[in-house]
């Protein structure tokens, strides 16, 4: 099997999550009130009671949120790379 390239597979993965991570905040910015109605109908789908209420939009968190995203993700396609390298034959 090939080798998967892990800095190129944690970029990929880190630049998805963050796109992602990045509609979201900018939904929540223009449409809060529908994105609610959204993020309730997820929870009742799932079988839970919505009890999360979005808070309004700020710069600096959704910043945040797509930074932390991208890390996240890039830490976990790299890793997840180097574990499929390690064991593929």
């Amino acid at each position: 099997m090939a080798k998967i390239n892990k800095n190129g597979l944690g970029l990929s993965l880190g630049i998805f999550l963050a796109l992602v991570h990045a509609v979201w905040a900018i939904v929540i910015s223009i449409i809060p009130s529908l994105t609610q109605k959204m993020l309730d109908w997820v929870f009742v789908l799932h079988f839970l009671e919505p009890i999360y209420k979005l808070t309004a939009a700020n710069l600096l968190n959704g910043v945040i949120l797509i930074v932390m995203t991208f890390i996240s993700g890039y830490i976990m396609g790299y890793v997840f790379a180097a574990i499929w390298n390690k064991f593929s034959k």
